[in-house]
């Protein structure tokens, strides 16, 4: 080979090299992970998605990239958040950990698949057909809470069986599913349930006095994001006006609430990770069935029990997971 074609040969190579680290990075699959609320304060649901995502092979930064979005707590800045996802060309949307966040995901997008985390029920609340076969672009996994609030319920009850009125505490209209399992769950042993509604936090002072009007003297949260953006002043006011309180997120009972009975988050974003990965590794979100939780914790704070002056009964205390003492 003469020398001129040489050189025009290592000279071709040399323009093509970039040309071909471009393309190999842009095969890297990137995902979009929507947020309500903030990186920071979800750090254990990033850890949990990453966990999931080492499942299926894939590992942030190596082999797959993701896109952050955070809305920190502002609801209306999810649907731009969604947008500018779909602009980037995102290969699967990741949208948690409640509705805002799932309900800006799907009106960005009817192609790109989206796997969400939810506390209601998906199928009520019209995200997809069926557990069993959501249909769509959309799949993901489920808390069910409402079939969860007549569980808390039972564990309050046992706690405070002497309490006639139950006050619940709801943010949304979409969590009325969780006041209907509970005044379901009341009546069966005679308790009234009075709903009580909190869309801000300006609104939870009046919130509580219509609780303690109505004469409630324990009290039932009902799963919210935006419950859990305020744990330490609901745990506040609890503890302010004397009511034992059952939540749903272990964080409550570490801050200083009574209880706490839901599924293990970290868990969850781990199986949101895995059903991520299958996606990427070609499998559609309309044949993935969505996902409930097998793994629950008990979380119980004996020092809050004893500065409301209960006796904690020994069969609460037997299967709790975790005691706060």
């Amino acid at each position: 080979m003469r020398r001129r074609q040489f050189i025009t040969l290592l000279g071709g190579a040399a323009a093509a090299w970039p040309l071909a680290a471009r393309a190999q990075q842009a095969a890297v699959p990137v995902i979009g992970f929507l947020d309500t609320g903030t990186l920071s304060g979800n750090g254990w649901a990033v850890t949990g998605f990453r966990e999931g995502l080492r499942e299926l092979g894939f590992i942030e930064g190596r082999n797959v990239a993701i896109e952050y979005r955070a809305a920190e707590n502002q609801d209306d800045r999810l649907p731009a958040l969604a947008a500018e996802l779909v602009q980037r060309r995102v290969a699967v949307i990741v949208a948690v950990p409640g509705l805002p966040s799932i309900a800006a995901a799907k009106a960005a997008t009817a192609t790109i698949p989206i796997v969400f985390m939810s506390a209601a029920d998906p199928v009520r609340t019209g995200l997809v057909a069926s557990l069993n076969r959501p249909g769509g672009n959309l799949t993901g996994l489920t808390l069910l809470s409402s079939d969860l609030s007549a569980k808390r319920f039972g564990m309050l009850h046992a706690m405070v069986p002497q309490v006639a009125t139950v006050a619940m505490l709801l943010s949304r209209p979409t969590q009325d599913l969780n006041l209907t399992e509970a005044e379901a769950a009341g009546r069966a042993v005679g308790v009234r349930i009075v709903g009580v509604r909190a869309e801000s936090e300006g609104e939870f002072d009046a919130a509580f006095a219509t609780a303690i009007r109505e004469g409630a003297r324990a009290l039932l949260i009902a799963p919210s994001v935006f419950f859990v953006n305020h744990t330490d002043r609901l745990v506040e006011l609890a503890a302010r006006h004397r009511l034992p309180a059952i939540y749903h997120e272990r964080d409550f009972a570490v801050a200083g609430g009574l209880m706490s009975y839901g599924p293990n988050r970290s868990d969850v974003m781990r199986q949101v990770g895995v059903y991520a990965g299958r996606v990427l590794k070609g499998e559609k979100p309309a044949d993935l069935p969505v996902v409930v939780p097998t793994k629950f914790e008990f979380v119980l704070n004996l020092k809050t029990a004893k500065a409301l002056g209960l006796a904690v009964p020994p069969d609460l205390l037997a299967i709790a997971d975790e005691v706060i003492e």
